[in-house]
């Protein structure tokens, strides 16, 4: 009979010379050697999240997110004209002749039109309402009284609404002479109101609301007439550009009343954008453009 072993069968010392009854030598596992080395940081398979990652150029779609696109400049490249000068001042001898900005009918025209005429009709009801009650009562007169401030009411919103785009009046005229603002339909073409050449210093373009809001952003280019308003435009904070764009701000530095006066909403409507308004201006008087959209 052997002696009994002073170790286990993994060298360990077993106390006494022998294992205790307990001892499960079935389910002896040695411990695990630990491993040292260091987790990837990229798990393959997955987008990389490190620097070396991030700072390579790659495909856009592997991206998360999409920088925000710049919108257009307002001012073409000086080299355009360095390229041919003869060119350049044959076209600005040139007359242009006039060039209409005008609103093109939109849902939202159409739906205004709708609007109107139902409260229209409404109006109408209430006055026959009236009538057929007699006419005599209190009752039928405050039906016959509604009705009727509502028929001129209504009415002349659903005229305006629906003659406004009908009769294609253009919401801004750019000419050789200067700017014209045509009166809103249906008012005479003498109340217009024009802007000389002389008394334009700058242009500026501003953005103003929220992307990814209801309303979203707004651009608005303004007419400047004085140095005044040009420097505060340019050195003045993204949010105080606003005051360009209120009609009723007090007059705190010279020109503003007329600036915010010649301050224009480029709406999604109209037949050009704002980048082909800008050149069709710079082409009959050259004046320079503060672009603040994004900055």
């Amino acid at each position: 009979m052997p002696a009994p072993r002073d170790t286990d069968r993994y060298g360990r010392p077993v106390r006494g010379g022998r294992k205790p009854k307990w001892a499960d030598t079935a389910h002896d596992v040695p411990p695990p050697v630990p491993d040292d080395t260091p987790e990837p940081l990229d798990v393959p398979g997955e987008a990389s999240t490190s620097r070396e990652a991030l700072d390579e150029p790659g495909d856009a779609s592997e991206t998360t997110s999409t920088p925000r696109e710049a919108p257009e400049p307002l001012e073409p490249a000086s080299a355009d004209k360095a390229d041919n000068p003869a060119s350049a001042g044959s076209e600005d001898a040139k007359p242009h002749g006039v060039f209409a900005v005008r609103a093109r009918m939109t849902w939202r025209t159409a739906w205004r039109a709708l609007a109107f005429g139902i409260l229209l009709l409404a109006s109408a009801g209430f006055v026959a309402g009236g009538v057929m009650g007699g006419g005599s009562g209190v009752g039928s007169l405050v039906f016959i009284v509604l009705g009727a401030v509502g028929l001129v009411a209504f009415g002349g919103g659903f005229v305006a609404a629906v003659g406004g785009p009908l009769a294609k009046r253009p919401v801004l005229e750019i000419a050789d002479e200067g700017v014209r603002r045509p009166a809103s339909w249906p008012l005479p073409r003498s109340r217009d109101r024009v802007l000389p050449w002389t008394d334009v210093t700058a242009l500026l373009a501003l953005r103003r609301g929220v992307a990814g809001t209801k309303r979203g952003e707004q651009d608005f280019l303004v007419f400047l007439s004085t140095d005044a308003v040009v420097e505060l435009a340019r050195e003045a904070e993204r949010a105080a550009l606003i005051v360009f764009t209120l009609a009723d701000v007090p007059a705190t530095t010279p020109g503003m009343p007329e600036a915010t006066r010649w301050s224009f909403a480029v709406d999604q409507s109209w037949d050009t954008t704002l980048p082909a308004l800008v050149k069709q201006i710079r082409r009959r008087h050259k004046i320079p453009v503060v672009d603040r959209r994004t900055r």
